[in-house]
């Protein structure tokens, strides 16, 4: 059974996306340190636990889950053959 890369990256992405923009919320809101998600910072140039860093977040969460799956599904349909 061949999978949808496409389905899967844009799937992956919104999910990986919309986590870290939530998380970084969720922090802000409630006041938490954010020393791990602090360290994302290294990974996503431009990203800190601010109002700002939550849509960069979201976009580099986006970009890199779209990559992720889409290599997941790449992967999956050639070994599944």
């Amino acid at each position: 059974m061949k999978m949808n890369t496409k389905a899967l990256a844009l799937s992956i992405g919104i999910i990986w996306g919309l986590t870290i923009f939530l998380l970084t919320i969720w922090f802000l809101i409630m006041g938490y340190n954010g020393n791990l998600l602090a360290n994302l910072g290294s990974i996503y140039l431009g990203y800190s636990v601010s109002w700002i860093g939550a849509f960069v977040g979201l976009i580099y969460g986006f970009v890199d889950g779209l990559i992720g799956g889409a290599l997941l599904g790449f992967l999956y349909n050639k070994f599944a053959k």
